[in-house]
């Protein structure tokens, strides 16, 4: 989607864990490691963009992991707490604000999206955060880390 906003748009990006690996993504635009997200459409809550996002980039069906307070009031509903949330620079005029969540697939078998092409696609393992050679930004280790620990399957 194009930017809502001239100088800032909300996000929402999703750590995808299955197993002991975390799902990273080359993006197409920025040439760098992240994790499959996006902009937030005006017609839906940021969870709903979050799992929306995982399925056009990597083909991917996830369930967002948290708690969600019971509905208590006709017409309002609770909404999952990213467990993140940041503001980062796109360009020198432009910010967004990402709401950062975890979730799980059942399967790593993922693929490339339809409308969005990542130049790389791969799980990684705790250790693999670490090699040199992927350049991975500390924020995105940091996050993918807290995911593996908080989700990977217990032996």
């Amino acid at each position: 989607m194009a930017h809502i906003h001239d100088k800032i748009d909300y996000c929402a990006d999703v750590f995808i864990v299955n197993g002991d690996a975390v799902l990273l993504r080359v993006h197409d635009k920025n040439k760098r490691w992240g994790v499959p997200g996006g902009h937030i459409e005006l017609d839906e809550d940021p969870p709903q963009a979050a799992v929306r996002e995982a399925l056009e980039e990597v083909g991917l069906d996830v369930v967002l992991v948290g708690d969600i307070a019971p509905e208590k009031t006709q017409g309002e509903h609770e909404l999952l707490v990213p467990r993140f949330i940041n503001r980062h620079p796109v360009s020198e005029t432009h910010e967004h604000i990402a709401f950062v969540y975890f979730g799980t697939s059942n399967t790593r078998e993922f693929k490339q999206g339809d409308t969005e092409v990542s130049e790389e696609i791969r799980w990684f393992t705790k250790e693999d955060l670490d090699d040199p050679k992927y350049e991975i930004r500390e924020r995105i280790k940091f996050y993918a880390r807290t995911a593996l620990s908080e989700l990977s399957a217990k032996k």
